[in-house]
C-alpha cells in the first residue's frame, strides 16, 4: 500500500509540475497581447490606405451581352429622354439637363456610383427609399410627369444602366466626385443682389423671363419639389457648372442667385405623381 501510496503522489506531483508549466507559459505568451494599449492599436487601424476611387465609368457599349441592350437604352434615355422615353416628359427638361454624356461628366451631376449608393434616407419620403424610387422622384419633380412603373421597360434599362457604370464602386463608399450639401460660406442669400447676377450671366442662355434654354421657371421648369428648389442645393450646381465650361460665379453669388431663381413662379409638384405608373401628365404651374 505504502508504494502505491507513493507511485500515486509521484504521478500526481508529475500531472501538477505539467499543468503549472503550461500555465505559465500561457501567461507569458498572452501577457504582451493582454497588455497592449488601446492607443498603440489603434493607429495601425487608422492609417491603412484606403483603395483610392478611380473616376473611370465603364462605356455603355462594353456591357455584357446578356445585359448590353438594357445598358444601352438607359444610356439613350438619359441623354435623349424625348426620343427614347417621350411618354415620360412632362415639359422642356430632360435627364442630360443635369446629367450630361449619360451622367458620366464630370461637367454636369455625375451618375457614376449612384447604384452604389442606395437605398439611403430620403428627405422628402422620411424613410429609405431604393433607386427606382429615386429614379422615379427624378421624373416626378424635375420633369413634372408620372415615372415609370418599377417593372417597365424604361426603369429596368436605367438601373441595368445606372448599376453597369457604377460596378466598380463599393457599396456605400464615399464619392470624391459627389457634390456638397451646401457651399462653405457663411454668406446669407440675396435674391435682390441674385436678380442682377442672373442678368449679367444667366439670362443669355436661360432667358429674361427664365424661359430660355433651358428654363429656370414657369411652366417648362422643374417644379416646387424638385431637389433644385432649394438655395443651398441650386448654389451648389450653379457655382461649380454654371456657366458651363467656365463656372466663375463665387460662392457668395451662387447663392444670391439661386435666392432669386428658386423665388420665382414654377409648376406645383402633386405627391400623387410619384406612385403613378407612366402617362404624361404634368402639374398645375402656381
Amino acid at each position: 500500500m505504502n508504494n502505491r501510496n507513493l507511485l500515486f503522489t509521484l504521478a500526481l506531483c508529475c500531472i501538477l509540475l505539467t499543468f503549472g508549466a503550461w500555465i505559465l507559459s500561457f501567461f507569458h505568451y498572452s501577457a504582451p497581447v493582454r497588455q497592449s494599449p488601446v492607443a498603440q492599436v489603434l493607429p495601425n487601424l487608422q492609417t491603412a490606405p484606403a483603395a483610392e476611387l478611380k473616376y473611370a465609368p465603364p462605356r455603355p457599349q462594353d456591357a455584357p451581352e446578356a445585359i448590353r441592350e438594357a445598358v444601352m437604352l438607359g444610356y439613350n434615355i438619359i441623354n435623349d429622354t424625348a426620343q427614347y422615353a417621350p411618354e415620360h416628359v412632362g415639359n422642356e427638361l430632360t435627364c442630360a439637363t443635369c446629367h450630361l454624356e449619360g451622367g458620366t461628366s464630370k461637367g454636369s451631376i455625375s451618375l457614376v456610383g449612384a447604384a452604389a449608393t442606395f437605398p439611403k434616407f430620403s428627405a422628402s419620403h422620411a424613410t429609405s427609399i431604393d433607386l427606382a424610387q429615386k429614379i422615379q422622384d427624378c421624373f416626378a419633380r424635375n420633369l413634372n410627369v408620372a415615372p415609370p412603373a418599377h417593372d417597365s421597360r424604361t426603369m429596368q434599362a436605367l438601373l441595368a444602366y445606372l448599376q453597369w457604370i457604377s460596378k466598380d464602386i463599393p457599396v456605400y463608399a464615399s464619392l470624391p466626385w459627389a457634390l456638397p450639401a451646401k457651399l462653405d460660406t457663411a454668406h446669407k442669400p440675396d435674391a435682390a443682389a441674385g436678380e442682377k447676377v442672373y442678368a449679367e450671366s444667366c439670362a443669355s442662355c436661360h432667358g429674361d423671363a427664365g424661359d430660355g434654354s433651358p428654363p429656370l421657371w414657369g411652366k417648362g421648369a422643374y417644379s416646387d419639389g424638385s431637389t433644385l428648389h432649394n438655395i443651398d442645393t441650386l448654389a451648389v450646381f450653379t457655382h461649380r457648372f454654371m456657366p458651363p465650361e467656365a463656372a466663375t460665379l463665387t460662392p457668395e453669388q451662387s447663392l444670391d442667385v439661386a435666392a432669386y431663381v428658386d423665388a420665382q413662379p414654377r409648376p406645383h409638384f402633386e405627391a400623387a405623381q410619384s406612385h403613378a405608373g407612366g402617362g404624361k401628365k404634368s402639374p398645375q404651374g402656381k
